[in-house]
């Protein structure tokens, strides 16, 4: 099993909320991948959707308060990915280059993912069986990010790094996790 911590950082342009923090970890074992992310800080100020009980398939999920993460194929243009919402939706979309073919992933019909929400903290934890897009031996670079939405509609953008003049999460330079 291959399993890393993470810490995502805010974009720089970008104001930082205070008393925030989005730490993590991911793990792969053969087909099976787990990431969990850790959002702690003072919510007062942030934008969550409640939990709903009807999670489905959603699109534009980044607009709001959002997990994501990003799957590549390792020395392959392909990669997918991954909207987790507070509210318990979701969306997987794959891509055959930088932003080039979006395609929602049709190999998932659910992502169940579980959420511990608490007055200091929310927890986010996905086990998903990657078998449906890639084979067990396929080596990956992920990419883990949130996009983290204030009550008065400003948006912040956290990742591993940031290698671009602008936030964008689907720059393959920023899959830096190797599992």
């Amino acid at each position: 099993m291959n399993e890393q911590t993470f810490s995502l950082q805010p974009f720089s342009l970008t104001k930082s909320l205070p008393n925030l923090k989005i730490a993590g970890n991911i793990a792969r074992n053969g087909k099976k991948l787990v990431i969990r992310y850790m959002l702690e800080g003072d919510f007062k100020e942030i934008a969550i959707a409640p939990p709903s009980n009807t999670g489905s398939r959603k699109h534009e999920l980044w607009k709001d308060t959002c997990f994501e993460f990003f799957v590549g194929i390792k020395d392959s243009l392909r990669y997918w990915e991954f909207n987790l919402s507070p509210a318990g939706h979701w969306n997987i979309y794959r891509f055959d280059g930088y932003r080039q073919g979006m395609q929602e992933e049709t190999g998932f019909t659910i992502l169940p993912f579980s959420l511990q929400n608490q007055a200091d903290s929310l927890a986010l934890v996905l086990n998903v069986d990657l078998d449906k897009i890639l084979s067990e031996n396929q080596a990956i670079e992920v990419g883990i990010t949130t996009v983290i939405k204030d009550r008065n509609g400003e948006v912040t953008y956290w990742a591993l790094t940031h290698q671009g003049a602008e936030p964008d999460f689907h720059f393959r330079d920023s899959f830096i996790l190797k599992l």
